[in-house]
């Protein structure tokens, strides 16, 4: 990967559908040299997935909640039931297996909190290896996003 991919990969992260012939007038390359860079980085999963961001708000799912998730027991076992469990989650926007004292952080969207309490209900008080977990309404989205360049 060079200086050229990197450009590439700055522009497409905040728009994928950015064309091939845009993408090379902005970083000095032919479309053709673009789309060739492109294919390899979707190749070698440099460039993972290219996704639709949608709102929230606007489909009628304007509740975010960041929930901290403690387990009684880490054995693997337990862990890649819950992991299982959040990957099918579909109000479970994010899932992350941390260190500290929360064994997972989720970031849940929902409706309202008659749905957050819902999913509650079902994921952690219906499941015995969930301790506990502590839940926090997001008041402002301050800043949302996937760059990472």
């Amino acid at each position: 990967m060079d200086e050229k991919d990197l450009e590439i990969l700055k522009l497409v992260q905040s728009d994928a559908r950015l064309t091939a012939e845009a993408l090379g007038i902005e970083i000095g390359l032919s479309p053709p040299a673009v789309q060739k860079r492109l294919k390899k980085l979707r190749e070698t999963g440099v460039i993972e997935r290219e996704i639709a961001v949608l709102s929230s708000v606007k489909l009628g799912r304007g509740m975010t909640v960041i929930v901290q998730v403690m387990l009684e027991r880490e054995s693997r076992r337990h862990l890649d039931d819950f992991k299982r469990r959040m990957r099918t989650a579909p109000a479970v926007q994010q899932c992350y297996y941390a260190t500290g004292e929360a064994d997972f952080i989720l970031v849940v969207i929902v409706q309202d909190i008659a749905e957050y309490e819902e999913f509650t209900q079902e994921y952690f008080f219906d499941e015995s290896n969930v301790s506990r977990f502590t839940s926090s309404i997001v008041m402002d989205r301050v800043k949302v996003s996937l760059d990472i360049i």
